[in-house]
């Protein structure tokens, strides 16, 4: 070694260890020095015990590295080459349409609560069928969309839970699952989603579990699903 002064290379290791404990004490100041501006614990529902308060500058930093996006197909343009997808900007999803392959998202709907299961109607796609619920209250609701327009149409009753919605072959007629009838058994409904007072019921059924899955290719018969469990389920043809 060279005398007078002592040569000294640190090690991976002690390196690696000053920088976590210079990051910890960056960390511990900048908690100091956000104290006024500070993400506290929940409520008391949950326990928090050894756990700093976070500064609220730094959890809005984080939040564009843990936030996850991501775009769902939920139906075809049955005559031209466009889809609709839901995705979220927000905090809910919401129905865009994508007019050709890498195109950008065109945003059609825009409620505060999430739009899902937007369907073409399959034979001129001149407007969609789509479900939304209001405040998270799971009632959820089935509208028409006017993609010329862009003039949306209550088709339920805007009271019952009404879930899931096929279309026939011809394109005119819709059925979907309601308890518009009891309340709790989830009947199959029908209806020309052009024509909002064609809407009836089509079979009643007992239990919460069932649903419309696919047309006959005549449009004469309906495969329908009876789900008991997550273990037990059943699929009937319909008349």
């Amino acid at each position: 070694m060279p005398s007078g002064n002592t040569f000294f290379r640190p090690s991976f290791n002690r390196v690696l260890r000053l920088c976590l404990v210079l990051c910890q004490i960056l960390i511990a100041s900048q908690i100091v020095r956000a104290a006024d501006d500070e993400i506290f614990p929940p409520g008391d529902h949950l326990i928090v015990d050894g756990i700093p308060k976070i500064p609220a500058e730094l959890a809005e930093h984080l939040r564009h590295y843990s936030e996850v996006r991501g775009a769902h197909l939920t139906s075809w343009h049955p005559v031209d080459r466009r889809m609709l997808i839901t995705t979220s900007f927000a905090d809910t999803r919401q129905i865009h349409q994508v007019d050709f392959p890498g195109g950008a998202r065109t945003q059609l709907t825009f409620f505060k609560d999430t739009a899902d299961d937007a369907n073409y109607q399959p034979t001129n796609g001149d407007f969609f069928v789509f479900s939304k619920d209001s405040g998270g209250n799971e009632f959820f609701q089935q509208y028409a969309f006017d993609v010329a327009s862009g003039a949306i149409t209550l088709l339920t009753d805007g009271k019952s839970r009404n879930t899931g919605g096929v279309w026939s072959n011809a394109g005119d007629q819709y059925v979907y699952g309601s308890t518009r009838r009891t309340g709790k058994d989830v009947d199959l409904w029908i209806m020309n989603p052009a024509d909002g007072k064609s809407d009836r019921i089509l079979a009643e059924m007992k239990g919460g579990g069932w649903g419309a899955m696919s047309f006959s290719p005549d449009d004469r018969s309906l495969l329908i699903q009876e789900l008991i469990s997550a273990n037990e389920s059943y699929i009937w043809r319909l008349d």
